[in-house]
């Protein structure tokens, strides 16, 4: 078992991202407890966890978004710590209080860093950033990131092959500004720091396949005034990695059934590539919410061999049952790697 800050710990999230966090907190030794609403009583995160607390009706507003549900799911599971997922609960500073006032460990920046530093809730917008590990010692893991959009959500997320130069001043500060656990920053065009997210966005699986680390594992261990355990040695380079997002294209708001089996690899020793979906087959995509499907990272000796990692595990996927952009996603992996990677034909 790794030396956490908690044993047990509610999961605030739903979708391949929460399967992701449960399926590490397995692998650390620590409880996790799902929650869901009335329309994903048998989603996939609830099954993957320990437990699971039902929160509320179908609309995220009024379950997985609502801070009174969450905070009162963790008492009734009798939890040590929330664990929030996306950057919406992640970033939400009232949530943070609430739980604080409960007496239960809040897994991310305190309340007052968030409503100060402007934790904006939301994946950042910006097209190049970087990802790191924040602790009391500095900034750790630091990993510099260019993202392909489509609609205002990044798709495709990759490490730059000569980096975006020197850290933005303000983001150097946030160590002694407070900020403990992982942070996600959006880059300006101008080279300063345009907004800032806490939590699991889309793209912090670059920096765990870029540098082999357990990202869930780095965020137990920063939550409070230290990190348990050491603290990394910094100025080791990270590996070339990249990171996409497969997902449904069926209009807002319609349902679907899956009927094929996802992209699902679980992190292995030596492994270059790792995937999680969000259902099984036979699982139901109900239209209320996000439309992610499964995420994938590979890393590799240079971008384009982390690209045919990624494309590999898209590749030859078999009928799912709903549409999804897959061909779009393979199209950007194969401008990474100079066109030497399949698409899903």
């Amino acid at each position: 078992m790794v030396l956490t800050v908690a044993d047990s710990v509610l999961v605030a999230g739903r979708g391949p991202m929460a399967c992701a966090v449960i399926r590490a907190c397995s692998r650390l030794g620590v409880k996790s407890v799902a929650v869901y609403s009335e329309a994903e009583r048998d989603a996939r995160h609830v099954r993957l966890a320990d437990e699971a607390v039902l929160l509320g009706p179908a609309p995220a507003t009024e379950s997985y978004l609502d801070a009174d549900r969450l905070v009162e799911a963790a008492r009734r599971s009798q939890v040590e710590a929330v664990l929030p997922v996306p950057p919406a609960l992640a970033g939400n500073a009232r949530l943070a209080a609430t739980v604080v006032d409960a007496g239960l460990t809040w897994v991310g920046p305190d309340a007052e860093v968030l409503e100060r530093l402007g934790g904006d809730g939301v994946e950042p917008a910006s097209e190049r950033g970087f990802l790191a590990w924040v602790t009391a010692e500095g900034l750790h893991h630091v990993t510099p990131v260019l993202r392909d959009r489509a609609g205002g959500t990044p798709r495709v997320s990759w490490t730059p092959a000569h980096g975006l130069g020197p850290l933005p001043a303000a983001a150097r500060r946030l160590p002694e500004l407070g900020w403990r656990g992982l942070v996600t920053v959006g880059i300006d065009p101008d080279g300063e720091l345009a907004e800032v997210a806490a939590g699991f966005s889309l793209d912090m699986a670059v920096l765990e396949r870029s540098h082999g680390v357990d990202a869930v594992e780095l965020t137990l261990r920063s939550a409070g005034d230290r990190p348990f355990g050491p603290v990394p040695a910094d100025g080791a380079p990270g590996r070339p990695a990249v990171a996409v997002q497969l997902r449904s294209t069926l209009p807002p708001g319609t349902a679907g059934r899956i009927t094929g089996r996802l992209p699902d690899v679980a992190p292995q020793r030596g492994g270059d590539a790792v995937a999680v979906s969000g259902y099984d087959p036979g699982d139901r995509l109900d239209g209320w919410y996000d439309a992610l499907l499964a995420t994938v990272s590979a890393a590799g000796p240079d971008l384009a061999a982390a690209a045919r990692a990624a494309s590999a595990v898209l590749t030859g996927l078999p009928e799912t049952g709903v549409p999804h952009d897959g061909t779009a996603v393979c199209g950007v992996l194969q401008r990474l790697a100079g066109s030497l990677v399949s698409d899903l034909s």
